[in-house]
């Protein structure tokens, strides 16, 4: 006779996006993704060009299904981040995105198999009614919906890495 099998957690994984940390944060940030995933953690730190004396980091993780979610509230308690939370798709589970910024706060989407965000019909029904027949106040509501705020805001620190060349414009116009 075999022992009875214990039902684990379906394994997850995503990645963590510090856009933007201060560095006296930064270990605090790793701590706070360790208790999170219940393992230790190390960041690859690097300069932030977009904002001058803060640093950024992409860390891939792994863990139980739910840890996105878990990791992006335990970020939730220092302002000064600019944070992308992923966690992919698994076997009866959607996927989800978790978006951060000191202006907008948190913004939850969930994803399908390829990263796409996907609304839910309710969400769609509710801005459709709070538009009625507003064309302008529909494209408000979707783009709000989509998190369209955040990623305008949190663009320019994905961009801003030494690997690519961002060409900062002041006064233009």
């Amino acid at each position: 006779m075999t022992a009875p099998r214990t039902r684990q957690s379906p394994a997850a994984r995503g990645v963590l996006y510090v856009h933007s940390s201060p560095g006296a944060l930064c270990p605090h940030v790793e701590w706070a993704a360790s208790r999170a995933l219940d393992v230790a953690v190390s960041f690859d730190w690097s300069e932030q060009p977009a904002l001058a004396g803060s640093q950024r980091a992409e860390f891939f993780w792994e863990g139980a299904a739910g840890s996105g979610a878990t990791i992006a509230s335990a970020l939730l308690g220092w302002d000064q981040l600019r944070f992308e939370v992923t966690e992919d798709p698994g076997p009866g589970r959607d996927g989800g995105r978790w978006l951060h910024t000191p202006a907008l706060g948190i913004h939850f989407a969930q994803t399908d198999t390829v990263g796409n965000v996907v609304l839910p019909e309710d969400r769609l029904r509710a801005a459709i009614l709070a538009a009625g027949t507003d064309t302008v106040h529909l494209h408000r509501e979707l783009r709000r919906a989509l998190g369209q705020a955040w990623d305008d805001e949190l663009e320019p620190y994905r961009h801003a890495s030494d690997f690519s060349s961002v060409v900062w414009l002041h006064n233009v116009g």
